[in-house]
């Protein structure tokens, strides 16, 4: 009989906890190949001790530092402990290739729409982390600044306007990759990894932002985005 897997996730004060894009990244692969798992919930500022204790490997930080992250995958069943949402996809795909997130040998072209991605949004990051600051515990909240701040420097606050401008900016160019493909998903008609990549994103706004911020960007783009979020959570029966 197959032990479950164990997820580390991030604790949040909101409802039902998860808020974290990378996390629930696994989470929906998890999902998508019913994989039995059970989650296990870390406060932000206990990441590198609650880590560290379970034998997890450090990512590195773009500067070559070393920093612990969630989210890891332990599974029992094989004895593997990965970091790395990314990576854990991979490992999943590996060891339990039924209903594939890599279709059609995709993972390399995968790999790179996931860093296009990221660099496409990063620059609009800084509202979005002084929300997050403001739904983790207190010492989690000094904790995540911290963290975050040597890749996105401090002030957030000071240009709102220009970041939901550069945020819009990069949904277009987005919406811009789903139209070329002319189909429901990145893939055309095959779901992969792209989309819960695109999907993990938008949950991340819509638990963290304001009600009216997350409306705001539902509406861009002939509402493309809450459709995109909804499906995915579909298609990973995760709604």
């Amino acid at each position: 009989m197959m032990l479950p897997l164990v997820l580390y996730d991030i604790l949040s004060e909101l409802p039902g906890n998860n808020w974290s894009s990378n996390p629930a990244k696994p989470r929906f692969v998890l999902s998508h190949k019913d994989l039995p798992f059970v989650t296990l919930w870390v406060e932000y500022s206990d990441i590198p001790i609650a880590m560290k204790a379970i034998g997890a490997k450090p990512n590195k930080r773009r500067d070559g530092s070393d920093v612990y992250t969630v989210p890891v995958l332990s599974d029992p069943n094989t004895g593997a402990l990965i970091t790395d949402s990314l990576e854990i996809a991979s490992y999943l795909e590996k060891i339990y290739p039924e209903k594939p997130v890599f279709p059609n040998n995709s993972e390399p072209l995968i790999r790179a729409f996931d860093s296009a991605h990221s660099s496409l949004l990063r620059p609009a990051m800084k509202s979005l982390f002084l929300r997050c600051a403001e739904i983790l515990s207190p010492a989690s909240a000094k904790f995540f600044i911290e963290a975050r701040s040597v890749d996105v420097p401090l002030p957030w606050d000071a240009k709102p306007d220009e970041d939901w401008e550069l945020l819009e900016k990069g949904y277009n160019t987005a919406y811009e990759w789903y139209q070329k493909t002319d189909g429901k998903w990145i893939m055309g008609n095959t779901f992969s990894y792209a989309d819960i990549v695109v999907a993990c994103e938008l949950l991340w706004y819509k638990r963290v932002l304001k009600e009216d911020q997350w409306v705001r960007i539902s509406s861009w783009n002939g509402g493309k985005w809450a459709q995109v979020l909804a499906d995915v959570e579909k298609e990973c029966k995760l709604i």
